[in-house]
């Protein structure tokens, strides 16, 4: 029988690893018996930790919020994990660089020694290459991942990619993170009655929540707006490729923000592209890794012949 500290640190770490458990199930996983989980529950509780409990036969427990935040418990892999995520993070934010930085020191003193080894080999063998740090507000992201996750309306100030600026009232969807580093709220903007995507970066006001909605969309029509929104309508360039391979296989390839796949037959899908420009346009085709052809629009076929022909004079003196 484990000793009364090792059993409350083995029970809290079960407790957070799943949202509800209930009783004779929680009572057989740290293997006591219910009357030593009740009391165990208790001492839980002095120590400030929020547990709710219900009764009758369904019930159980469950870790809820408290007024303060207490340990957090974490497997070997999950410790190297957080430290990894936190490294990427303070790299890409410089609005937490420090805060980042901070928890990390904490975290890997708390690390033992073989996993702390682990993570310094990677830091020490690792640099980035990201560019620019993003400019996104924390507090921004936060709020607006919490409106969509409570499905609250939000009020913001939002500036568009002309610089035009204006006030939003939208029922927040989804948080997007795209394959170009920024992020994106999906929602839908109660003035204009329709589906939009804003750049969470430009939001220029702290987002206010205010009522509750129910969401008009389901899961698998935001996925398709967004990969709308964010792929192929915001360029100039916009043009449609026949690919030769099936839609299952290419989507395994190809990054959602290249693009719409629309199936065709088990052979033979279709690529909905655009880019800024025919290179990049074409970028995105390379990356396919198979034969294509150019469905529309006619008027880019010389801008794709002379490319192809610059290509060749690339090879000739071979």
């Amino acid at each position: 029988m484990l000793d009364t500290s090792a059993r409350l640190l083995r029970l809290l770490s079960v407790l957070q690893g799943r949202r509800f458990w209930r009783g004779p199930e929680l009572a057989a996983r740290v293997e006591v018996t219910p009357r030593t989980l009740r009391r165990d529950i208790d001492r839980l509780r002095q120590l400030g930790y929020h547990i709710e409990s219900t009764g009758g036969p369904g019930g159980g427990y469950q870790l809820g919020k408290g007024t303060e935040m207490p340990p957090l418990l974490l497997t070997g892999d999950e410790g190297v994990a957080v430290a990894l995520a936190l490294r990427v993070a303070a790299d890409s934010f410089h609005k937490l660089g420090d805060t980042l930085v901070n928890v990390l020191v904490k975290l890997e003193q708390l690390l033992p020694k073989n996993l702390r080894r682990r993570v310094s080999a990677l830091e020490a063998a690792t640099f980035s290459m990201s560019g620019r740090r993003s400019d996104l507000d924390p507090n921004i992201l936060t709020t607006v991942a919490a409106a969509c996750r409570d499905c609250e309306t939000l009020r913001f100030g939002y500036r568009d990619q002309e610089g035009r600026r204006s006030k939003r009232h939208v029922e927040p969807l989804r948080v997007v993170h795209a394959a170009t580093r920024q992020w994106y709220l999906v929602a839908f903007d109660l003035d204009r009655d329709a589906l939009r995507t804003f750049r969470i970066d430009r939001i220029t006001s702290d987002p206010k929540p205010g009522n509750r909605f129910l969401p008009r969309a389901r899961a698998d029509e935001v996925e398709a707006f967004v990969a709308r929104s964010i792929s192929h309508k915001p360029y100039g360039i916009q043009a449609t490729f026949r690919l030769a391979v099936s839609a299952p296989e290419i989507k395994q390839k190809l990054p959602s923000w290249a693009g719409e796949i629309e199936a065709v037959d088990d052979h033979t899908c279709l690529l909905h592209t655009g880019a800024s420009s025919v290179e990049y346009l074409l970028c995105n085709l390379v990356m396919t890794g198979c034969d294509f052809e150019l469905v529309e629009p006619a008027a880019l076929a010389p801008a794709l012949r002379r490319f192809g022909e610059r290509l060749l004079q690339a090879t000739a003196h071979h």
